[in-house]
């Protein structure tokens, strides 16, 4: 490198030529190099390089496959649950079997018209659980009376059997009997004028206004009482327009008239 810049600077001074050509060989040799790692940076990849880009390549295909294919899979089984829950419906709702079976062809109900169809047939159970309501609380009244009267009953069965014998002697049941008759006839009186029977409903519900009305415990008692007395008057006549009679008439309308006045006497 001495000799170069002594020849640079020779005796007669500054050698321009010399330095232009040191320039131009300095340029060259930076041009081949870079020319050199140019050809370097462009030499192909190894096999290896290659086999790792395809694997990854292929990675990311299969993933987005299986994205897709598990999307699609989704899909499809949501799809499956709509339908199969149409078929359901239809299958359950009456309205839709019935329209299906009178459907042309191959025609089948839309979606809507089933949606349209399930939603009037729930306000219809709807409708129908109430009044089902309404008829078990009904019924459960009636047991509720009728356990009521079966309790009152056992009570006049064991209070009969206690006493077995009570009252055989003084009143016959011919007397018993027509007293039950003149009972029975004016309650039916004042029964037929507020009872309805065009349903068992409407039965049931004049039934306990009638009881309750007219089968009041005072009320019945002022009622037999006065069944007696009227019993009475008219076996005491029946005794005097039959004196002349028979005797056994006699005896007859005069046992009536003594049991008559023993029971209201009793009452």
């Amino acid at each position: 490198m001495a000799w170069q810049t002594d020849g640079a600077f020779s005796d007669s001074g500054f050698d321009p030529s010399f330095f232009a050509e040191t320039v131009r060989k300095g340029s060259v040799v930076s041009r081949a190099n870079s020319i050199g790692s140019t050809s370097a940076s462009s030499v192909p990849n190894t096999d290896d390089e290659d086999s790792d880009y395809r694997h990854e390549t292929s990675y990311k295909d299969s993933y987005k496959d299986r994205r897709r294919q598990a999307h699609t899979q989704a899909e499809q089984k949501r799809r499956d649950a709509i339908k199969k829950g149409y078929e359901d419906l239809q299958s359950i709702v009456p309205t839709c079997q019935q329209q299906s079976e009178f459907a042309v062809g191959a025609q089948k109900i839309s979606k809507a018209t089933v949606l349209q169809k399930t939603i009037d047939y729930i306000h219809f159970l709807h409708k129908e659980k109430k009044k089902q309501e309404e008829e078990v609380s009904v019924l459960r009244k009636e047991v509720m009376a009728l356990k009521i009267m079966k309790t009152n009953y056992e009570h006049i069965v064991k209070a009969h059997q206690n006493h077995p014998q009570q009252g055989e002697d003084q009143v016959s049941d011919q007397v018993k009997f027509n007293i039950f008759q003149s009972i029975m006839d004016s309650l039916f009186q004042s029964f037929s004028s507020s009872v309805s029977v065009s349903s068992f409903q409407e039965l049931s519900a004049c039934v306990f206004s009638w009881i309750e009305e007219h089968c009041k415990p005072h009320t019945l008692r002022e009622f037999v009482v006065g069944v007696l007395r009227q019993l009475n008057v008219l076996g005491t006549t029946t005794v005097q327009s039959s004196s002349v009679s028979t005797p056994t008439s006699s005896c007859d309308g005069n046992s009536t008239a003594s049991s008559s006045m023993a029971l209201t006497t009793a009452w």
